[in-house]
């Protein structure tokens, strides 16, 4: 899936009300999917805004929160939930949480449409046109979400394991044979 946007943003855990740092990443499916570190290696949680967004605010419009010590309520980003529940972020800079708002939304509005590639066709990734692309062109990078699993992958792997199994069953039983 497309990456929409990524980067650190502080959240506030729902029972404590502690900042914690996270490394946040964006998908165009809508996934709000947050991370230990920049690995991306352990998932601390994911939020689907696409289905489950209501509304989000910025700045002084996230009212009854204190923002880490240093930051500036400006900073502030509030993701609410269709179930009423709240996930509380802060950006580094007003700037930063303001585009985190404007990329949550329209993730959340952009209709997702994934089509087979056609037979033949090779993706063109805009690359190769000149030594670093032209200026002023913004690159998108599109790679997978390494936990999403489809119905099609779970179905290949079991069925590869299946023919491994009869394999390597057929080859240890072979000696009986002769």
């Amino acid at each position: 899936m497309a990456l929409v946007k990524s980067g650190w943003l502080w959240r506030q855990s729902s029972i404590l009300r502690r900042w914690k740092r996270n490394w946040f990443v964006l998908y165009l499916d809508g996934s709000l999917v947050y991370y230990h570190d920049e690995t991306q290696r352990d998932m601390d949680g994911r939020i689907h805004v696409k289905y489950s967004c209501r509304d989000v605010r910025t700045g002084r419009e996230c009212k009854d929160v204190q923002p880490p010590e240093g930051k500036s309520r400006d900073c502030l980003l509030t993701v609410v939930l269709r179930d009423g529940s709240k996930t509380t972020l802060c950006a580094e800079s007003q700037d930063d949480a303001v585009a985190w708002k404007m990329a949550v939304l329209e993730a959340k509005s952009t209709p997702v449409r994934l089509h087979p590639p056609k037979r033949g066709h090779r993706p063109s990734t805009g690359f190769g046109q000149g030594v670093g692309g032209a200026p002023g062109v913004t690159h998108v990078i599109v790679r997978e979400d390494p936990y999403r699993v489809s119905g099609d992958q779970m179905a290949l792997g079991l069925l590869a394991g299946a023919a491994t199994g009869a394999a390597l069953g057929s080859f240890m039983w072979m000696p009986c044979w002769f």
